[in-house]
């Protein structure tokens, strides 16, 4: 009897905890709760975000930006989240692109950071095009990371590398989206800043497209040097 009853006492012990454990992260990750006060605090905000749960990567961005009026070319899997890159459905003209990162929860996905630019049609394509998107103090995200586009299939690799000589530089990741187009993206340290400079090279190492980048959250084009 005297078993019996402590493993009834120990058993009762285990629900308690593990119900007080789940509305701690109820309220940890619900919309306005603690992780939101914390992101909205970061960003200077006067009033908490109410950012959304959802059941994918991609309706936890849909539910956060309120649009139907992007696709999905690429996810990237980078800790406990995932990077998602989409662009304006339809967009046939032109360059585009977005990155949004989006966590894992016990409760769904929650979106955290994002950002992307639109160009319009230019007379002669861009041998490629960039963004940059800074880090959130206080807020756990893959960022800063550089992204973008390559129009020109003559770029085979991208370098990103700070101008001050012996400090950080990452060798970007080109993806073949179904598309058809080809997107980009680099890492980058948490101590890098501006200048740096974006390199694109030809498959034989040559490059053929260059810029100092001096905006830290800055975004254009880069012409071909050939």
């Amino acid at each position: 009897m005297k078993t019996t009853r402590r493993w009834g006492i120990a058993a009762g012990v285990i629900l308690a905890s593990v119900a007080v454990l789940y509305i701690l992260l109820y309220m940890y990750e619900k919309p306005g709760g603690w992780s939101d006060r914390r992101m909205s605090q970061a960003l200077g905000l006067a009033q908490t975000l109410q950012i959304p749960l959802g059941g994918t990567p991609e309706e936890a961005v849909r539910l956060f930006r309120e649009s139907d009026s992007t696709t999905v070319v690429h996810k990237e899997t980078v800790g406990r989240g995932e990077l998602v890159f989409l662009t304006r459905s339809g967009q046939q003209e032109g360059g585009d692109l977005q990155v949004e990162y989006v966590r894992k929860t016990w409760l769904g996905w929650k979106w955290v950071w994002g950002a992307g630019y639109g160009q319009g049609e230019a007379p002669s394509p861009a041998a490629m095009n960039y963004m940059r998107v800074p880090e959130v103090e206080q807020v756990s995200t893959p960022f800063p990371m550089v992204f973008g586009e390559v129009p020109d299939p003559a770029i085979q690799q991208i370098i990103v590398q700070q101008k001050e000589a012996g400090t950080d530089k990452s060798e970007a990741k080109l993806i073949r989206t179904v598309s058809g187009r080809t997107i980009w993206f680099a890492f980058q340290a948490a101590t890098a800043g501006v200048p740096f400079e974006i390199e694109g090279l030809d498959q034989t190492g040559k490059i053929i497209a260059a810029k100092v980048i001096t905006d830290v959250q800055g975004s254009g084009s880069i012409d071909s040097s050939r």
